[in-house]
């Protein structure tokens, strides 16, 4: 038999250039890197983002994937019913010293000129009040019909709902 030769070559690398050479990720795995995985993430500015892209697209009422849920997750995360309940006793407070104001104001005006002027101002706070219920349906039946109006005159709007809140409520 002839004598054949092989030659047998052996590459070495360094460590730099083994990292930068072998590809040593489980990409067929499925299994991200922490640095690609914090790339994909949404930042606080993409979400607003895509809310304001989404915003008619995305149903007012319902329990998940809706503007009813963003509302109440929302709330509950900044305890916006405790504050409605401050926010609702201060406006009596409120209303409660506007009537004291007015009646000095009167017996003001009653002491200065001596005369009666005849005002009842529980009387007024009644009249007042039966006054809100009201207002409130007549906000509701406006914005019912405004949306009617919409759906009417934009039916290419895929039915957004463009409202506005006419009650002098806010969220």
């Amino acid at each position: 038999m002839a004598e054949e030769r092989i030659d047998l070559r052996k590459d070495v690398f360094s460590k730099a250039q083994y990292i930068k050479t072998i590809d040593t990720s489980f990409t067929e795995l499925g299994v991200k890197s922490v640095s690609e995985q914090i790339q994909e993430e949404t930042s606080v500015e993409e979400f607003f983002q895509l809310y304001q892209q989404l915003f008619y697209e995305i149903p007012a009422e319902g329990s998940t994937n809706s503007h009813q849920y963003l509302v109440e997750q929302s709330g509950e995360y900044i305890n916006f019913e405790q504050q409605l309940e401050e926010i609702e006793a201060l406006r009596e407070e409120i209303a409660r010293l506007r009537t004291e104001i007015l009646d000095l104001q009167i017996k003001n005006v009653e002491t200065e000129t001596g005369q009666s002027l005849g005002i009842n101002t529980e009387s007024l706070k009644e009249q007042l009040g039966g006054l809100s219920p009201s207002l409130e349906a007549n906000a509701t039946s406006l914005a019912q019909a405004q949306s009617k109006f919409n759906e009417v005159n934009n039916p290419s709007s895929n039915n957004r709902n463009t409202t506005q809140n006419t009650s002098g409520t806010s969220y």
